[in-house]
């Protein structure tokens, strides 16, 4: 590349829904390893093409943990990356933790929860329907059910899950919230997920946070801090991204001709209609978390030197059209989908079977109660989210 090449700003403006900024398609063509000047921190690179965004995402060379509290590394958030969460580490730090709650994903564990997953879903559906139509499905559904879920995992009492809804917006807030929203936010769930390690030291539980606290006490295997943070980690990934991604996938489906009535003539198609609405959906909103290369390392044909950050696109990377056919459309008999919506490699979702499992089961459970179901409003009057790591709708009102 050459040294006058463009210099970019990132992310490329504030999105429009799920909708993908044409450039990415332009440089993953043209400039597959582009320059590009973060909000924070100066500039960095930024990869496109799927091969490439494999190699970054999977190559030990790119270090995580390089980027913790470095303020001259670029970002897209004004805090740069905090230690003590899985999602900065690096080995051995990262699989020493990982392998501590990897034993709770594994598919064969997730798959027992199926049955718990369908009752929740039901519950909410049957509320939704006694209340009669029309229903934002944001609030009634989507908010609902992940954090029923992940909370019921960890071990969080009924009582208290309502308060997690909101949470994970302040966390992965760039500019919606203020600095001291979101440092008000870590700090209550900092002082929750503390309070809920000492009941367990009082009275063990067989949870997941209850493993976690006896990992730590008996077995000194994390610390106190990195307890905690794995706590508010698994809280944040488990509801947040999935939460969104409910009322992203229903949304693209009322929005594209045929894709509800489809799924609705064939609901065996619902596990692969998932794994497609993963590759299309585009939900981050930039790539917000650098790789810092720790020596010089071609990527796609461009020299990456020692020290400088690089950033990935799973959804750029998931429109390659050397990889996908028609990339650009919603085809839910795609067969093979590699795509890299959870990840590759070292960081790989931890929680991605779980995603998958709850978004099979509240998508085919949408379209067996709701045979009719369609937007109360103009797809164009749908609000979205800004000022967030992730998309989503802000409201999405349905009627049947």
């Amino acid at each position: 590349m050459s040294s006058d090449a463009e210099v970019r700003d990132y992310p490329f403006g504030e999105p429009a829904g799920i909708e993908v900024d044409p450039l990415f398609a332009k440089l993953r063509r043209e400039e597959p390893v582009s320059r590009i000047r973060l909000p924070y921190g100066g500039e960095g690179w930024l990869v496109t093409r799927h091969e490439d965004t494999k190699l970054v995402l999977a190559d030990p060379r790119f270090s995580r943990a390089r980027t913790v509290d470095r303020d001259d590394v670029p970002r897209t958030t004004p805090e740069p990356a905090r230690g003590g969460f899985l999602l900065n580490m690096d080995p051995p730090e990262h699989n020493r933790l990982r392998r501590l709650v990897a034993l709770a994903f594994t598919s064969r564990r997730v798959e027992r929860l199926r049955p718990r997953v369908q009752e929740i879903v039901g519950e909410r559906l049957a509320e939704i329907e006694r209340h009669g139509p029309p229903t934002d499905l944001v609030r009634s559904l989507a908010l609902q059910v992940p954090i029923v879920v992940i909370c019921e995992m960890l071990g969080v009492p009924a009582r208290d899950q309502e308060r997690f809804q909101d949470f994970s917006d302040a966390v992965l807030s760039t500019t919606a919230y203020t600095p001291e929203e979101i440092l008000a936010v870590r700090t209550a769930l900092q002082t929750y997920l503390a309070d809920m390690v000492r009941r367990r030291r009082e009275q063990p539980t067989d949870d997941l946070l209850g493993a976690l606290v006896a990992a730590r006490d008996d077995e000194d295997r994390l610390s106190e801090e990195e307890l905690i943070n794995l706590g508010i980690g698994l809280l944040i990934a488990g509801h947040g991204t999935t939460a969104n991604q409910i009322s992203n996938f229903t949304y693209v489906l009322l929005t594209r001709p045929g894709s509800w009535d489809l799924l609705r003539e064939r609901p065996d198609l619902v596990p692969g209609a998932v794994e497609e609405l993963l590759r299309y959906v585009e939900f981050g909103t930039g790539g917000s978390f650098a790789k810092v290369a720790t020596e010089d390392v071609l990527v796609g044909g461009v020299l990456i030197p020692a020290g400088d950050a690089v950033f990935v696109n799973a959804q750029a990377a998931n429109r390659d059209e050397t990889v996908f056919d028609s990339p650009d459309e919603v085809d839910l008999l795609r067969q093979p989908n590699p795509h890299l919506a959870f990840g590759h490699g070292l960081h790989h979702c931890l929680g991605a079977q779980l995603a998958r499992l709850i978004l099979q089961v509240t998508i085919g459970s949408l379209v067996r109660h709701f045979p009719s179901l369609r937007l109360a409003v103009p797809a164009e009057d749908v609000p979205w989210k800004t000022g967030l790591l992730v998309r989503g709708p802000k409201a999405l009102p349905v009627s049947w």
